[in-house]
């Protein structure tokens, strides 16, 4: 006699679809640069010798503003992917859906991949950076100038690959219209980990 197996779990239903986002305030991107890696490296590697105090070096302000941005291998400037992942995964605060299952269930296609570090995913920004200098405030709430990356007019064609069986397509329609509504991605976005926001990275999804 031939026993049956009975299938109770389902093959993943994942589907793709891209959307045009279009920024309704500014994108401001700010990425850890190499160079405060590096001076963090070399105050690991020194132990208990980096205490001492060494000589300060000149703040390169162009320097500063090309490491904050992310590019790609192609040359073209993005955004970190998992930007808009978090963000929707946020987002399901909004609407009463479970946030572990969305984790499971949402994820960004990137355009490319970062040149520094291959690793990074990326979105591609299609608009021009400027350099942007703001003050800003450390943990011991001194003030100090920072140099970011800034794109005035910004848009994007981000691919969502999604669980069907969670969400519908309309179901990620609306919850990536609601990011760039009420969360925002990147800098001084409204859903900021440390503070209201400085009102930047919301945008618009464009109707087909």
């Amino acid at each position: 006699m031939t026993g049956k197996t009975q299938v109770v779990i389902k093959p993943p239903n994942l589907q793709t679809a891209q959307f045009e986002i279009e920024g309704t305030a500014p994108l401001v991107v700010h990425r850890f640069s190499a160079r405060a890696k590096a001076q963090m490296m070399q105050k690991m590697e020194a132990g208990s010798t980096a205490r001492g105090k060494k000589p300060r070096v000149p703040f390169d302000r162009q320097a500063a503003f090309e490491e904050a941005r992310y590019v790609s291998a192609s040359g073209w400037d993005g955004f970190n992917a998992l930007a808009i992942r978090a963000a929707m995964i946020s987002a399901c605060r909004l609407v009463a859906f479970k946030m572990t299952l969305a984790k499971l269930s949402i994820f960004t296609v990137p355009d490319g991949w970062d040149k520094v570090e291959p690793q990074i995913p990326l979105v591609r920004i299609l608009g021009k950076a400027r350099l942007l200098e703001s003050v800003a405030r450390v943990s011991t709430d001194q003030a100090y100038i920072t140099v970011r990356a800034c794109y005035d007019n910004w848009s994007a064609k981000v691919i969502i690959r999604f669980d069907a069986d969670q969400f519908t397509l309309q179901d990620v329609s609306n919850l990536l219209a609601r990011v760039g509504v009420q969360v925002g991605i990147c800098e001084g976005r409204p859903d900021s980990t440390k503070s209201a926001g400085m009102g930047w990275g919301t945008f618009k999804v464009r109707e087909k």
